[in-house]
């Protein structure tokens, strides 16, 4: 069997995107998979969630979004650190940027290898990376909760960290007047997840608290938007069915002190079936084990990724 293309480098195909309206002055621009976005109006500003790879792939998004609105963009929320949600910041030229502390900690921390990881793995999402100026720096940072209120009669948003799951410093955007989240890749939509910066174990109890939100909408990081609650808590649960079958499968692998392949193979055969279809499984899965595996090894934060790391995990795992 020959090699798979190193991880979504082959997928040169455009998606096809789609802005929808979820609630009034709060709006989602879905890709087919690839990474989601969002904004809700206040009564004269604008909070925009998650920015794109690049300024100019964020141009396009906030381009598609004036044709609803003119307001400017006050604060820039970031749901995690990962380059593809944080480098096209600078479009929005927003007053205030918004990040969990945590997630300032890690920008700090492995920002740059972040950067050429997800740069060299997903080129397609990083159009125009020359219009990258670095680094994204939030300037207001928090720890638990922090209230937006909107304004007129449009209520609050509260941004929240819920627990720690795709990485330590996710944050979900709840609008408790129209019951509507924007949970970033916290939760995923008919698409597989990424764990390669995970704590598996926790992210299984934060979907608890992701739940109990009890949304009526739910904006996931990849994928389509959920509409009502059976959609919701369909998004919800396969989210924590991919991540007890990896717990499940690596962790027996592990415990029977078999090897980074055997967990591989275990993981991969007992997921492909329901997920080898959804976007990004192939080039997620060899990630995701790694970084279970280390977890189980006592692991507690993840080993940064590094373009030279990606490879020899990628032709150990997914190598012919």
């Amino acid at each position: 069997m020959p090699q798979k293309s190193f991880a979504s480098s082959a997928d040169t195909t455009a998606k096809t995107e789609t802005l929808e309206v979820v609630a009034d002055g709060v709006y989602a621009l879905t890709a087919e998979g690839d990474p989601n976005v969002g904004a809700i109006e206040g009564e004269d500003f604008l909070v925009c969630f998650d920015a794109r790879a690049t300024p100019s792939a964020a141009a396009d998004w906030l381009e598609r979004l004036r044709h609803h609105t003119d307001k400017p963009v006050r604060y820039l929320v970031l749901s995690h650190y990962h380059a593809v949600r944080t480098l096209g910041a600078a479009a929005f030229e927003a007053d205030v940027i918004v990040a969990h502390d945590r997630t300032r900690h890690l920008i700090a921390e492995r920002g740059r290898e972040d950067w050429a990881s997800e740069f060299t793995r997903m080129p397609r999402l990083a159009k125009d990376p020359e219009t990258v100026p670095g680094l994204t720096w939030p300037d207001l940072t928090f720890s638990e909760r922090l209230t937006i209120p909107l304004g007129g009669d449009r209520g609050d948003l509260v941004l929240c960290h819920l627990g720690r799951g795709h990485t330590e410093g996710d944050i979900v955007a709840w609008l408790p007047g129209q019951r509507v989240l924007f949970s970033g890749d916290l939760v995923e939509s008919r698409a597989a997840l990424y764990t390669g910066d995970a704590f598996h174990r926790n992210w299984v109890s934060t979907l608890d608290e992701v739940a109990s939100l009890e949304a009526a909408v739910l904006v996931g990081g990849r994928g389509a938007v959920s509409r009502g609650r059976v959609a919701v808590d369909e998004a919800v649960e396969q989210t924590r069915h991919f991540l007890q079958v990896m717990l499940r499968e690596v962790g027996g692998v592990h415990r029977a002190a078999g090897s980074l392949r055997d967990a591989f193979a275990a993981a991969h055969g007992a997921l492909i079936e329901d997920y080898g279809r959804w976007p990004i499984f192939e080039h997620c899965m060899p990630f995701n084990v790694a970084r279970l595996w280390e977890e189980l090894d006592g692991v507690e934060r993840p080993t940064v990724w590094t373009v030279e790391r990606d490879q020899q995990v990628w032709d150990l795992l997914q190598g012919a």
